[in-house]
C-alpha cells in the first residue's frame, strides 16, 4: 500500500507562514508528535521501533526529479510533466521488512533553508541530482555538502537522475563533480545511476535496486 500526499505552498508567500507550513509537515511527518529544538532528535521511540517504520529524507535542487522518483518507487509509474514541488510530498511505502516514510522537501532557494532542520530524525538521506544539468551541478555539490556539515553520520545515497538524457554525466563522472570523495569513511554513502521510464505500470530496475539499498540500509536498526 502506497499513501502519497502534496502540499504546495506559493512562492510568494512569507517566509514565516513557509516555516509553518514546514513545522506541519514536520509533524505529519512524525504522526503530529509535538517537536522543539530541546528534544533528543536521535532517540527514535519505541512504537516506532516495534512497528519498524524508518524515515526517508529526499532533498535536491528543484527540477532533479525527486517526485518522480517517489512515484517510480510507488510502482504506479512515472507520469510526465511533473512540475517542481513547491512545498513537500509525503510517501509511505509498506514492504515485508519495514515501512518506508519518505519525506519530500523542494529544492527551490526559499526552501533550502530549512532543509537541516530535517536531518535530525531521520534514517536515510536521499539526494537526487540532475545528471544533465551541468551547469547546476556546482550548486548541487554545495547544497549537499552543506547537508552532509550539518550531519556528519547520517547514511547518504545520491541518486544520478536522468540518466536517458543526452547530457547526463556517467557515475565516475557525477563522483568527481559532487566531490564524493569528501564524504569520508565515517559514513556509509552510495551513488546510483536512475532512468525513470515515463507513463508505465513497471517500477525501473534502477529505483528496484535503490528500494533494496534502502531496506539494506535501514535492516540493522
Amino acid at each position: 500500500m502506497v499513501l502519497l500526499r502534496r502540499i504546495s505552498i506559493a512562492l510568494t508567500a512569507a517566509v514565516a507562514a513557509l516555516g509553518s507550513a514546514l513545522f506541519i509537515a514536520w509533524n505529519y511527518f512524525y504522526r503530529r508528535r509535538v517537536w522543539s529544538p530541546e528534544m533528543d532528535y536521535y532517540r527514535i521511540p519505541e512504537e516506532e521501533q516495534e512497528h519498524q517504520e524508518r524515515q526517508v529524507l529526499v532533498l535536491g535542487l528543484d527540477g532533479a526529479g525527486k517526485s518522480s522518483v517517489l512515484q517510480g518507487l510507488s510502482g504506479e509509474g512515472v507520469k510526465r510533466g511533473c512540475g517542481p514541488t513547491r512545498g513537500f510530498n509525503f510517501m509511505s511505502l509498506n514492504t515485508p521488512a519495514c515501512q518506508l516514510d519518505f519525506l519530500e522537501i523542494g529544492g527551490c532557494e526559499n526552501l533550502r533553508s530549512y532543509w537541516v532542520e530535517y536531518l535530525r530524525r531521520v534514517h536515510i538521506l536521499v539526494y537526487v541530482v540532475d545528471s544533465a544539468d551541468r551547469d547546476r551541478l556546482p550548486l548541487a555539490k554545495e547544497e549537499l555538502h552543506r547537508l552532509l556539515r550539518a550531519n556528519s553520520q547520517l547514511p547518504l545515497v545520491v541518486l544520478g537522475n536522468k540518466q536517458d538524457q543526452p547530457e547526463a554525466l556517467g557515475v565516475s563522472q557525477l563522483h568527481d563533480a559532487l566531490a564524493l570523495d569528501a564524504v569520508g569513511d565515517e559514513r556509509r554513502s552510495f551513488l546510483l545511476a536512475v532512468q525513470l521510464a515515463a507513463d508505465g505500470p513497471d517500477t525501473p530496475g534502477s529505483l528496484q535496486a535503490l528500494r533494496e539499498l534502502l531496506l539494506q540500509l535501514v535492516s540493522p536498526l
